[in-house]
């Protein structure tokens, strides 16, 4: 209900709405046209072709581009922290992360979502995949279960923000940071980096693990075949832990300075 109240308040003033969109659309665009003007020097990124590349972009991106839509408000749980205006959704009888999720919602983002789909249909227009019934259904999969994983890291840094409220730009590096990582093939990181996103912050499982099976390729060095179908556990286990940090966030809440 609030969500659409704030749509209906956007969709007022449509001609706005729309060049918001566009301009969210144009902007988001700009990360892959670095990677165009990179191709245009060059025939292969770490051994994968363009075609290859905008596969990762367009899982990445489209998932992200979920997660920032439903759950990008997020973002301000610092600010309502520090000025007690979070004491008014406590108030109401309503699950929290829900009203502090839906306030303000920015159906704009919804330009992000679009960008990535854009690019992800174009590569797979140009990929020559042999497809199977587990890569078709594995497609779906990994671009549901990667917006819930990214959705859980962002829960995961607004629960931070209840001890930390100008810690905003230190959870973003996560979200937005591990969104242009996983932009590029993981061959061109270092071992420790790419280990990093598996088994720490397990980001990997947002598009890296799932897209080399789908293009035929081997896991990363030290990383099990596997792994490629452990995107819905690994959604699951990030929702689990984020949901306990959310709790004991609330649970530390006092009021205004807490």
């Amino acid at each position: 209900m609030v969500a659409g109240m704030w749509i209906r308040s956007t969709m007022t003033y449509r001609a706005s709405f729309a060049l918001t969109v566009f301009t969210s659309f144009c902007v988001t665009f700009f990360d892959f046209v670095v990677i165009l003007l990179m191709f245009g020097q060059v025939r292969g990124l770490g051994g994968f072709s363009f075609a290859e590349v905008a596969l990762l972009y367009g899982l990445t991106g489209t998932s992200f581009g979920i997660a920032d839509l439903t759950m990008g408000s997020l973002q301000r749980m610092g600010k309502r922290v520090r000025d007690g205006s979070l004491d008014t959704f406590l108030m109401r009888p309503a699950p929290l992360l829900a009203q502090v999720a839906a306030d303000k919602f920015a159906l704009r983002r919804f330009g992000r979502v679009a960008q990535g789909l854009m690019v992800l249909v174009w590569a797979l227009v140009l990929l020559d995949v042999a497809w199977t019934p587990v890569k078709v259904l594995l497609l779906p999969v990994t671009v549901v279960c990667g917006a819930v994983i990214f959705a859980a890291v962002m829960v995961l840094g607004a629960s931070t923000l209840f001890w930390m409220q100008d810690a905003a730009e230190v959870t973003n590096s996560f979200t937005y940071g591990g969104n242009a990582l996983l932009q590029y093939p993981p061959t061109i990181f270092a071992q420790e980096l790419v280990r990093g996103v598996v088994y720490v912050v397990p980001l990997a499982f947002v598009n890296w693990l799932p897209a080399l099976h789908i293009l035929g390729r081997p896991a990363p060095a030290g990383v099990p075949d596997a792994a490629a179908f452990a995107s819905p556990l690994v959604a699951a286990l990030c929702c689990a832990v984020a949901g306990l940090a959310w709790r004991a966030g609330i649970r530390s809440y006092r009021s205004t300075g807490s």
